[in-house]
């Protein structure tokens, strides 16, 4: 398999730019999901230059898999568990009991989404560069 987390990470930071585009333009709900595709994005990088491949999309599943790997700060995990929300939920209607995802998703979990996902970046970019 060739390693490609420089190619993950790019991509990853691209989505978060992405993400504070949403964000600006008030769509909460698309820069929540896209914040949760950037964080993911980021962990698959890791997990490419650790020689492996990860699968799914459930950004917390991705930390707890390289616990066994690499030392991972506990904040982490709850950045992690706050972006999955967004998955299914900033996309779908049928994800809320009542309503639409633009109009329940809000300004302060957009940023919330984003200040996690820049957390998950960081600490990605970080294992990277050694």
């Amino acid at each position: 398999m060739v390693e490609r987390s420089k190619d993950w990470l790019k991509q990853s930071k691209r989505d978060l730019q992405a993400g504070i585009e949403e964000e600006k333009g008030e769509f909460f709900e698309w820069a929540c999901f896209i914040y949760q595709q950037a964080a993911e994005k980021a962990i698959k990088a890791v997990y490419q230059k650790l020689g492996g491949d990860a699968w799914g999309h459930s950004v917390f599943s991705l930390v707890k898999g390289l616990k066994e790997k690499i030392e991972i700060r506990e904040e982490l995990f709850e950045d992690a568990k706050f972006l999955d929300k967004f998955y299914i939920s900033a996309r779908y209607p049928n994800g809320w009991v009542d309503g639409f995802p633009g109009e329940l998703i809000t300004a302060k979990e957009a940023d919330n989404a984003r200040h996690c996902a820049e957390e998950i970046i960081r600490f990605c970019e970080s294992f990277l560069a050694k």
